[in-house]
């Protein structure tokens, strides 16, 4: 099975690109050949089966040398985070929505069949939401950057619809804890706040105690991505679209969560400094939802916050 994924170089492409390659447990897929790719070239592995490549999605060529005939499936991790997109508003929609075009158009001339994972943002939605968000609320979204994603998604269903490609589209929830140093986005603080603390550090949290947001692990949701690969198109109907399972907890659960695994010493270092843009647009995110036809069609959800504390102690602070 030939495989391209692309924000290889990213925190969660890395990762998805060692959950194909992984030989125990053995990976969900079959995986032959494996392209990673990203603006900057992804770190090469000792696998003959991988090639990597720095390219810039927004360019026509870059989508030429990547999908040909024999390619089986395509996850779409690419993009720029929700700050840079609503800062650069051109550059944004560029890199979130034409670049996802031009791989769509290119996989419709060389790989109709070919499987088009796309990592998606529960940020597709916003406005005056009802009660619970359900994969067929309509998207309202409230930043640029989840603007992008949802145009991106009606292209993706619509191109299934026609079959041009085999799209699937994952909607993924505030991923934390984040290994590594903090990133562009405004949900940036739901890591930061855990894992600055747990190295040691001060973390700024932008927003207040009781907000809430809708979370998942990165192992949940690298799972997720790799997963939908796995499911026949036929089962998701006509709406290609769904919302991963997440836990729904406020900033106030989450350091009393730290506080629990930590002590007080390390849940102390948390500050909050409210910044009224951040707290708007983290505001404006839905945080219930019915997942279940997620969970019907297979896909893994944590237990709970402590859980997802525990595993960043246990599989990343050591790596810090």
């Amino acid at each position: 099975m030939k495989v391209v994924v692309t924000g290889a170089a990213g925190f969660l492409g890395s990762r998805v690109a060692d959950a194909l390659l992984r030989k125990q447990p053995p990976s969900l897929l079959n995986v032959t050949e494996l392209i990673l790719t990203d603006i900057h070239q992804p770190p090469s592995r000792n696998d003959n089966r991988v090639k990597v490549l720095a390219l810039d999605l927004t360019q026509p060529s870059a989508a030429e040398q990547l999908i040909d005939k024999d390619c089986d499936v395509i996850f779409h991790l690419a993009a720029v985070v929700s700050g840079q997109a609503e800062a650069e508003f051109d550059f944004g929609m560029k890199a979130n929505l034409e670049a996802t075009r031009l791989l769509l158009e290119t996989a419709r001339r060389k790989a109709p069949r070919a499987k088009f994972v796309f990592a998606s943002t529960v940020g597709v939605f916003g406005g005056d939401l009802p009660p619970v968000v359900d994969d067929l609320t309509a998207v309202m979204p409230q930043t640029s950057y989840g603007t992008a994603k949802a145009m991106s998604e009606l292209l993706i269903n619509d191109y299934s619809r026609r079959g041009y490609v085999d799209g699937r589209i994952v909607r993924l929830p505030t991923v934390s804890v984040r290994a590594g140093v903090a990133n562009a986005a405004v949900t940036s603080f739901a890591s930061g706040i855990v894992r600055e603390p747990l190295n040691g550090q001060e973390s700024i949290c932008p927003v207040k105690k009781e907000q809430e947001l809708w979370l998942a692990s990165p192992a949940s949701v690298v799972h997720n991505i790799v997963y939908a690969a796995t499911l026949e198109g036929s089962v998701l109907g006509k709406w290609r679209a769904v919302n991963l399972p997440g836990l729904r907890v406020s900033v106030r659960e989450m350091l009393e969560a730290l506080r629990k695994e930590a002590g007080d010493k390390v849940a102390s270092l948390v500050r909050f400094e409210y910044n009224e843009t951040i707290a708007r647009m983290v505001a404006s995110f839905p945080v219930i939802f019915d997942n279940s036809r997620a969970l019907k069609l297979g896909f893994a959800v944590d237990s709970d916050f402590a859980q997802v504390i525990r595993s960043y102690i246990k599989d990343d602070l050591k790596k810090n």
